[in-house]
């Protein structure tokens, strides 16, 4: 249950949102703090902008050039009286500390730098402007500041500091309790909401991957038929017609393995009848022959003899295309490609089958008389001839006819076609005729191992190879050789 929920999404992103949320707040809560904590100071800086020009209207800080110390003290004392957070000090030109009142005389500067105080005085209070504080030599302060001059000569400047070291303690405790309360407050209430919401929103976002994971699950479990509703929108409709084309491909490739998985028992059924048929002619003949030996004519034994052959040769034939057809599948055959011409190979073919077609009384024709050079691998296109032509003849019915054609085309190349007439193809079967494992009707229990090789010996010379046919009309194999030129 543990894992469940660590390892779930929706609780990881919740707990992500959860410290970052936390970590938000607190540093709302920090930059409110500063920012509320300058707001007060640069109002109070605001409000008692004009504190040190009232302090010089109402006394003369210097008389003849030297400090009005009585009555100074006097109006110093009114004004701490009114404001005790205010610090009074009278400055030279120089920023020399001459005079002060503080409440427990605890000054340790000696002079005030004069810069802060000439901006103040220059920018009439449009900024917070920052002093050093007599008492707290490492700190600022805000301050009121105002120059005094008499006849026209500088004699020094009121520098007033307005939250004395007392009131700065004071309100910064306030201060801080009140933000402890308020920002705790505050935090945990808007964290709360915040954190509701922000689960209510990642459910309702998780709830289609959900979905997703569900369907997924189901597949996983072996229901193959399991997809997702294709309802969705932007990154999960993406991935739900992925998964959807992805289990649709499965569930295909699982299919073409069990007619793969039947197609390979029909061959093996079909493989091991054409092995057992010549096995057991030669078989048969072969113990014939040792019992029968002293009663048998020469004749009868030549003849026994020649069917033995025959059997051998075909069973000899039907291990050599299966070893090829492995070879050529697994691509450990590579062409030897040359140049040669190809009318002198469909000539000779043309004269091998004469004989097998008179046999069957089939009209064999051969148009061939334009035959320029083509580049390719000799025996392996002589191959390929072979097998359609024991092909076209094999399926050609008594006083049908056989055509060999050879073609040039435009596209810089020759096509060889080879059409007999006969039965047809299906439409159905024609895609599937060059399959090893396939056994369509048009094979009539062969094993389909000629057209097989020649299919594989045209894709290793990227030489498509094209099949049509009507039934009860014809049937016709074509492909290209390219043209040799030097």
């Amino acid at each position: 249950m543990k894992n469940k929920i660590t390892h779930s999404l929706f609780w990881r992103i919740s707990a992500t949102l959860l410290l970052l949320l936390s970590f938000l707040g607190v540093t709302y809560v920090l930059i409110t703090a500063y920012m509320a904590r300058q707001y007060f100071q640069e109002t109070t800086q605001r409000l008692n902008a004009n504190v040190a020009d009232h302090l010089v209207a109402e006394v003369k800080p210097f008389v003849d050039g030297k400090v009005n110390k009585e009555s100074l003290h006097v109006i110093m004392h009114s004004m701490m009286a009114v404001n005790p957070g205010l610090e009074v000090y009278l400055l030279d030109p120089d920023g020399n500390i001459l005079e002060y009142v503080v409440l427990d005389k605890k000054v340790k500067l000696d002079r005030v730098d004069l810069v802060p105080i000439k901006n103040f005085i220059a920018q009439e209070n449009e900024q917070l402007i920052w002093g050093e504080n007599p008492r707290i030599p490492e700190s600022k302060t805000i301050f009121s500041a105002t120059s005094v001059e008499q006849d026209g000569t500088l004699q020094g400047y009121v520098y007033i500091v307005l939250l004395s070291e007392e009131y700065e303690n004071v309100t910064g405790a306030l201060w801080s309790s009140y933000l402890l309360r308020t920002g705790t407050f505050a935090f945990t209430l808007t964290l709360f909401a915040t954190l509701l919401i922000g689960l209510f929103i990642i459910w309702l976002l998780t709830k289609n991957l959900r979905k997703i994971i569900n369907v997924v699950s189901r597949f996983e479990k072996g229901d193959l038929n399991a997809r997702i509703d294709e309802n969705f929108k932007g990154e999960m409709a993406l991935l739900s017609n992925t998964f959807n084309s992805m289990a649709s491909t499965i569930l295909q490739n699982i299919d073409d393995l069990k007619q793969i998985d039947v197609l390979r028992k029909e061959l093996i059924a079909n493989v091991s009848h054409d092995l057992r048929t010549p096995i057991s002619v030669i078989s048969g003949y072969i113990e014939t022959l040792n019992m029968k030996q002293e009663n048998l004519s020469v004749v009868e034994r030549e003849k026994y003899m020649a069917t033995i052959m025959k059997s051998l040769e075909k069973l000899k034939r039907l291990v050599n295309d299966l070893f090829e057809l492995s070879k050529l599948e697994a691509r450990q055959i590579n062409p030897n490609k040359e140049a040669f011409a190809i009318k002198e190979i469909l000539s000779e073919t043309f004269q091998k089958y004469q004989v097998l077609a008179s046999n069957k009384n089939i009209t064999l024709e051969a148009d061939i008389t334009k035959a320029p050079m083509v580049y390719a691998d000799l025996s392996m296109i002589e191959r390929v001839i072979q097998n359609l032509m024991d092909n076209a003849i094999k399926y050609t019915p008594e006083n049908g006819k056989v055509e060999l054609e050879l073609i040039e085309t435009d596209r810089n190349d020759v096509e060889i076609n080879i059409k007999n007439s006969g039965a047809g193809i299906p439409q159905e079967d024609l895609p599937n005729i060059f399959d090893r494992y396939y056994k369509g009707a048009h094979h009539n229990g062969s094993t389909g191992l000629g057209l097989a090789i020649v299919k594989n010996i045209l894709d290793i010379h990227e030489a498509p190879i094209k099949v049509s046919s009507i039934i009860d009309q014809y049937t016709s194999f074509s492909f290209s050789l390219p043209r040799y030129t030097v």
